[in-house]
């Protein structure tokens, strides 16, 4: 099965870490949502097995699973927004979309623009290289090529955790990143498990693996700045697919891990 991958935008990457000069103003509340029967949900679409479109074109994913849920417990109908990464943060603010639910980690500087729900979902990235490869510890990284792509979660800890040494090469878009690992262009690929695996599954030949555990946090949805009714509501359809399995049973289905103890 294909799963294309979009654009991600340079500007956008700091944009969204552009604090809080963007306005919040037209951020629709729970009640213009139940008003317009309908609600504005952000997802990407090119970042499998959380969001893809399949070979009817028709968006999949544990996203948009999550989304589906939400939207059907609130009574509405779901209006699918395609988002970048870069892009995510101020499709919410402006108002483009009422939630993002596009596999979002959160870190004090995201938390400054914008409100999250409780956890929804397992996520995790890693340092994946060719087997025969010497990779046990980040300073093994120091003269090695290393693709990621630019603004992401897995960009944040490389630039932490990488030695001076590490040659990292960063990307505008996962199509890009994964396409310099796979032609040989970089010898190391910091990425989603999920998107690793996929990119290890199709290129068999590369004989990569898993090297080093780059991020392991909890997916969150993002709601805008104390837009807190809407929040609310969201944290309780989460709790209640918690408790009776629902959001298990989606990851179970397309991420192949179970929910967890996920911490709110």
């Amino acid at each position: 099965m294909y799963f294309p991958l979009s654009r991600r935008s340079a500007l956008g990457a700091f944009a969204a870490l552009g604090l809080s000069a963007l306005a919040t103003a037209h951020a629709a509340s729970l009640a213009d949502i139940q008003v317009r029967k309908s609600i504005n949900v952000g997802i990407q679409t090119d970042y499998p097995p959380y969001g893809y479109i399949d070979a009817s074109f028709k968006p999949q994913g544990s996203d948009v699973a999550t989304a589906e849920l939400i939207a059907k417990q609130l009574g509405v109908k779901l209006n699918i927004v395609t988002v970048t990464s870069p892009a995510r943060i101020p499709a919410l603010q402006s108002g483009k979309v009422d939630l993002i639910i596009s596999s979002m980690g959160k870190n004090p500087e995201r938390e400054k623009v914008v409100d999250f729900s409780i956890s929804y979902a397992p996520f995790f990235s890693g340092i994946y290289a060719s087997k025969g490869l010497a990779i046990t510890q980040f300073s093994d990284l120091a003269g090695k090529s290393v693709a990621v792509t630019r603004g992401s979660l897995q960009d944040d800890a490389l630039t932490k955790l990488a030695p001076a040494g590490a040659q990292i090469k960063r990307f505008e878009d996962d199509t890009a990143t994964i396409a310099s690992f796979v032609t040989g262009q970089s010898q190391v690929l910091a990425h989603s498990a999920a998107v690793a695996g996929l990119t290890m599954q199709r290129n068999p030949k590369l004989d990569a693996q898993y090297k080093l555990l780059l991020t392991d946090v909890p997916c969150f949805i993002g709601v805008a700045k104390d837009n807190k009714a809407l929040l609310e509501q969201v944290n309780s359809i989460l709790r209640t697919a918690k408790a009776d399995g629902s959001l298990n049973a989606i990851s179970q289905k397309y991420l192949g891990r179970p929910l967890g103890n996920l911490p709110e």
